[in-house]
């Protein structure tokens, strides 16, 4: 983790957008630019000709995206060949095909004007729409219309792309995507578009690593250069440097490593030799990443950073525009749990306003900016229970060091229930309320804490930090940042005690869940689900199926009487030995 920060740390030949589709690619950049069409209002003389030219141009339409639809089933499942679907069944509306005809008859103009124009009314009202949906839908629009009147003007699509290339574009469309692929195209990257973007589910589906959203790469970017794409963080090298080359080729190999044979292992359940299941969960930013999810066979989602929400928006959406995120997060994961943290906001996150602290790790943020910022926390609270009608959504809350935290935020909970109830407006009564064990405060204390909640989860990128009092992105101290330090091991182990005197479950959501090496102790410890991001799960269940429980107990019996981090790493390594493991790390 530490050479990926410092290879993008301050680097001047970095774009960032939004990480669309997973994978990284290394290869030379091909520039797609679109012909600019002209569209004529030129007037015409023989209306019934016009019509026959438009409705030539219709038949021409439908048989090309006939064509692609058939690429699209071979190629994807039925879900995502639907796209293509639904532009056929637009140019077979009766309502917009009659309103040209008619336009034609009477406006006496040409028909690409009129099928512009006509076309153009239904993306105004997708693009003023407040639902990014319905935004990028109006792209899908764009691509009929211009189709419709490049048949018309009897010009063709044409690409002269060779094989192996990355197609950096201002923009794709659904077609654009799948006939680029077909030329065996190694990603994408884009100026526009986000993650419910077509051409970005396109993307996922076909597993082709694709970065949207950059503004401004095609400009950047020049035809032929050598590109780096990192469909997991969302990030473009461009003119990368011989260090950066060595490092992102070695990282594809071990990608390529881990992803041998893993597809065995999708409708397996993670449980070991000897009959534990233990639950796979993922980690997600954005909701664009439940396709990886849903694909990844996750048991749920143990971890959704709403924060990140704050980061695309820029700005703190009122409660109707957080319930609407959070009902299509809790439908499409529907009947898995999703985990909604409360906004984790400060430190090295996302910052409310321009008041600078000393030391923002220990200052205002997670639960105690949430309660000094009451009314922001009453606003997600509410959001959060209206979009858990169908029971299968939970709430985490971070940062907490105090008793009085968790009481404060369980009264406030209540009194938002109250008002809701009142509205008559319909939740989850008995949703489940838990909290993030990420300072030393609430691990020792543990035992009280989970008498007063219905889960725990542990977060070990910050519970690590303030452990060993170290800024794992500081080099001069970040040897420090010890996973398999005694102190670690022992402190998780007293919370899942904690936990389990209490009777309720405990996951852990922190880095070191998604640590391959880690997998075996953690699952020894007694952890009951383990949340890692979403394409690191098939290769955690292969570690899983490989060892029994009762000797992963034993290693973790053994870790804990341990005096170094050291001797911990060389146990935990001769036990991948001992049942022929690949102990492949922390590659994603």
């Amino acid at each position: 983790m530490k050479s990926f920060t410092n290879l993008y740390k301050n680097s001047e030949n970095k774009i960032t957008g939004i990480a669309a589709a997973p994978g990284i690619v290394i290869g030379k950049a091909y520039l797609f630019t679109k012909e600019k069409l002209n569209i004529s209002k030129a007037p015409i003389t023989n209306s019934d000709e016009a019509i026959s030219n438009f409705e030539e141009a219709l038949k021409q339409s439908k048989k090309e995206l006939n064509k692609i639809f058939g690429i699209a089933r071979e190629k994807m499942d039925n879900v995502r060949s639907a796209i293509f679907e639904a532009q056929l069944m637009i140019l077979d509306d009766p309502i917009l095909l009659g309103n040209i005809e008619k336009r034609i008859k009477a406006e006496m103009v040409q028909p690409e004007f009129i099928v512009s124009d006509e076309i153009s009314k239904y993306q105004e009202l997708m693009i003023i729409s407040h639902e990014s949906y319905m935004k990028e839908r109006a792209q899908d629009i764009e691509d009929i219309k211009y189709r419709i009147i490049r048949n018309l003007q009897k010009k063709r699509w044409q690409s002269k792309i060779e094989k192996n290339l990355i197609v950096v574009s201002e923009s794709l469309t659904p077609a654009d995507t799948l006939l680029f692929s077909r030329r065996e195209s190694l990603g994408f990257v884009t100026d526009h578009g986000g993650l419910t973007s077509h051409a970005a589910i396109i993307s996922r589906s076909l597993n082709i690593p694709a970065v949207v959203g950059t503004h401004n790469a095609s400009t950047l970017i020049k035809d032929g250069d050598t590109i780096i794409v990192d469909g997991f963080h969302g990030y473009i090298i461009t003119d990368p440097t011989e260090v950066q080359l060595n490092f992102f080729t070695e990282k594809q190999k071990k990608l390529f490593e881990i992803q041998k044979g893993l597809e065995e292992f999708k409708d397996k359940p993670a449980v070991t030799l000897d009959g534990k299941e233990v639950n796979l969960e993922a980690n997600v930013d954005v909701t664009g990443e439940i396709d990886i999810v849903i694909t990844s066979s996750a048991k749920g989602i143990g971890l959704y950073r709403s924060e990140q929400i704050l980061n695309e928006l820029e700005s703190f959406p009122d409660e109707n525009e957080q319930t609407v995120i959070y009902s299509k997060l809790a439908s499409r994961i529907y009947p898995k749990f999703v985990t909604i943290r409360a906004f984790d906001i400060g430190g090295d996150k996302f910052r409310f306003s321009e008041y600078k602290e000393p030391n923002p790790f220990l200052g205002l943020r997670g639960i105690r900016f949430l309660l000094e910022n009451e009314k922001l926390f009453r606003t997600q609270i509410r959001a959060v229970l209206k979009a858990s009608e169908n029971k299968n959504i939970k709430f985490m809350i971070p940062m907490i060091s105090t008793l009085d935290e968790v009481w404060r935020s369980k009264e406030i909970i209540h009194e938002c229930k109250s008002e809701l109830k009142k509205e008559k407006v319909k939740f989850d009564n008995q949703i489940k309320i838990g909290i993030m064990v990420e300072v030393p405060s609430a691990a020792v204390m543990a035992k009280e804490y989970a008498e007063e909640i219905d889960f725990i989860s542990i977060g070990t990128n910050d519970l690590i930090q303030y452990l060993m009092a170290v800024d794992r992105g500081n080099d001069l101290v970040s040897n420090l940042y010890q996973e398999f330090s005694p102190v670690v091991i022992r402190t998780i182990d007293h919370i899942v005690k904690a936990a389990k005197h209490s009777k309720i479950p405990v996951s852990i959501c922190g880095e070191m869940a998604a640590d391959t090496l880690a997998i075996p102790l953690l699952v020894g410890l007694g952890l009951d689900s383990l949340s890692m991001s979403p394409v690191t799960i098939l290769y955690a269940k292969r570690i899983i199926r490989d060892f029994k429980f009762k000797d992963a107990k034993a290693l973790a019996d053994e870790c804990l009487k341990c005096k170094t981090e050291i001797e911990i790493q060389k146990k935990v390594k001769k036990f991948f030995d001992d049942n022929n493991i690949s102990r492949t790390r922390n590659i994603l």
